[in-house]
Parts: C-alpha cells; structure tokens; sequence
C-alpha cells in the first residue's frame, strides 16, 4: 500500500500544473467571446435598434421630449446573445472579451445615455444631425464660471461686448 502511495506522489510531482494562476494573472478570453457590453456614445444615434432586438428587454427607450431620448442599459439582466451588437448599424455596441463583470453595487451595472435628436423644422420628426457640434442641447453663452465675466454674468464679457460693437 505504501509503494501504490509513492507512485501516486511520484506521478502527481512529475505532471505539469493543470490550473491557471487566475487572481495573480487573468487568461485572455477565447475569439468571439461575448463578455462586457460596451457603447460607444460618439457613434451611437438613438435609432432604438438594439432595444428592438434584446430578448432580454435589458435596453430601454424613453423618449424625454422631442429633442432628447434617454436610453438605459440595464446589464444585471443582460444574458450577452450579441443581438444588440449585430443589429447596431453604425458599430456603437460591441461585446468585449471582458469576463470580470461582478460588482458589489448594483447601480455600476445600469448604464444611461442621454442622447440629443435633432428635429426637422417641418415635419417635426427625429433625425440624426450631421456634424457633432449640431447634437449640443445648450446654444448660445455658455455660463459655467459666471464669477469669470466682468459684468456679474449678465451677459457677454465687455472685452467681447466691444468687439462686437
């Protein structure tokens, strides 16, 4: 019984390691693997495409006025079938190789996008401006730091307001 015993040891110390050292160094996920979800909010539209197609109903739409369109991520429900990348025409979702997903709270995992639509002056519905300075919601004097402004921030900086007279 103590020679099976010897071998056995014998055979365990010759055999290479079958595990992988996972904390200290992750393993790089295989080819097509789908893992996180990510949005890239420079391409992304609003077109709703993605929410069409989620089994999972984890994107959600809404539309806050006619201008902007709200639409949430909720990826505690993703099940990450990769509908929403294939559906997406202009290449803003796409599933990462990323596996280490967990979190310990569940607001990391909601993501929100708020997204400005342009509007047509005619017909009155939603299209997608061309350039991107014509998505900026706020128009005209920006304000951020009124206490810079020489007037108190009641209007355009005097250096400008003479430049313009």
């Amino acid at each position: 019984m103590i020679g099976a015993k010897l071998r056995q040891l014998r055979f365990t110390l010759k055999s290479p390691t079958a595990t992988l050292p996972y904390p200290d160094a992750p393993h790089p996920s295989e080819e097509g693997f789908r893992g996180r979800v990510t949005v890239d909010t420079d391409r992304c539209v609003g077109c709703a495409g993605c929410a069409d197609v989620c089994p999972s109903r984890c994107i959600t739409i809404t539309d806050v006025s006619p201008a902007l369109r709200v639409m949430r991520r909720h990826l505690d429900r993703c099940i990450h079938c990769g509908k929403c990348e294939t559906a997406c025409c202009y290449a803003a979702v796409r599933l990462t190789g990323d596996y280490e997903l967990s979190t310990a709270e569940r607001a990391d995992l909601l993501v929100e996008q708020r997204l400005f639509m342009g509007i047509c002056d005619r017909c009155g519905r939603c299209y997608v401006p061309r350039h991107p300075l014509d998505r900026l919601v706020a128009t005209g004097w920006r304000r951020d730091e009124p206490e810079l402004l020489d007037g108190g921030g009641d209007g355009p900086p005097r250096a400008e307001a003479a430049w313009k007279a």
